[in-house]
C-alpha cells in the first residue's frame, strides 16, 4: 500500500509539473523577444555538468535500493570496499562491500551538489538583472527552477531520515528497506523532471 500510495502522490505531482511546463511554453510563445535576449545568457556547460551530476545520484540511489532490498544495510567491509560489481548484481553478495547507507549518502552529497550549483546559477542571474520579478522569463525560470529544487530538497530531508533510522534500529525491517525503496521512486522521479526542464530552458531555450 505504501508504494502504490506513493506511485498515486506522484502522479499528481506529475500534473502539476505539467502545468508549470504549460505556463512556460504559453509565456514564451507570448514574449519570444524576452527568450531570445535572455536565454544568451544562460550558462550551458555549467548546467550540463549539474544536470549530469543529479542523473548520475539516480544510479547511487539504486545501487543503494537493491542492498536494502537484499537486507543490507551497511557496509561488510571496509570505506574503501565499494562492491560496485556486487550492487549491480542485486544481491547481497559474500564479498565486503558497501551497503544502503553508503549508496544513499553518496546520493545525498551528489543532490546537494546539485542544489549549491543551482544556487550558484541563480546567483550568476541575478548579477544579469534576471529575477523573479524583473520580466515574463525571470519569473517562469525560477518558478519552475525553484518549484523543482524544493523538491530536490524535500527529497535530501527523506534520505536523511532514511539514512538516520539505520543507526537507531538493531534490526534492519522490512518496513525500512520499503521506506528506503519508495524514496528512490520520488528521487528518480525528480530526476526524470529535471531532464526535461532541462532539456526544455537551456537546450530548446
Amino acid at each position: 500500500m505504501v508504494s502504490v500510495g506513493t506511485i498515486v502522490w506522484l502522479s499528481s505531482e506529475l500534473m502539476f509539473f505539467a502545468g508549470l511546463f504549460a505556463m512556460y511554453f504559453q509565456i514564451r510563445s507570448l514574449s519570444p523577444e524576452l527568450w531570445a535576449e535572455h536565454t544568451a545568457k544562460l550558462n550551458v556547460p555549467f548546467a550540463s555538468v549539474n544536470c549530469a551530476v543529479l542523473v548520475i545520484s539516480s544510479v547511487w540511489c539504486q545501487l543503494g535500493v537493491w542492498k536494502a532490498e537484499a537486507g543490507q544495510p551497511k557496509r561488510t567491509g571496509k570505506l574503501w570496499q565499494v562492491g560496485f560489481l556486487d550492487g549491480l548484481r542485486r544481491s547481497g553478495g559474500s564479498k565486503p562491500s558497501w551497503g544502503m547507507r553508503e549508496w544513499y549518502v553518496v546520493t545525498y552529497l551528489f543532490g546537494a551538489f546539485f542544489i549549491a550549483g543551482q544556487v550558484f546559477e541563480y546567483a550568476e542571474l541575478t548579477s544579469e538583472n534576471i529575477t523573479l520579478s524583473s520580466d515574463r522569463y525571470g519569473s517562469v525560470f525560477y518558478l519552475t527552477t525553484g518549484f523543482h529544487g524544493m523538491h530536490v530538497t524535500g527529497g535530501l530531508i527523506a534520505f536523511l531520515l532514511i539514512i538516520g533510522r539505520t543507526f537507531t534500529t538493531k534490526r534492519y525491517s522490512h518496513a525500512q528497506a520499503l521506506g528506503a525503496v519508495v524514496t528512490s521512486y520520488y528521487w528518480h522521479f525528480v530526476d526524470v523532471v529535471w531532464i526535461a526542464l532541462f532539456a526544455t530552458i537551456y537546450l530548446l531555450k
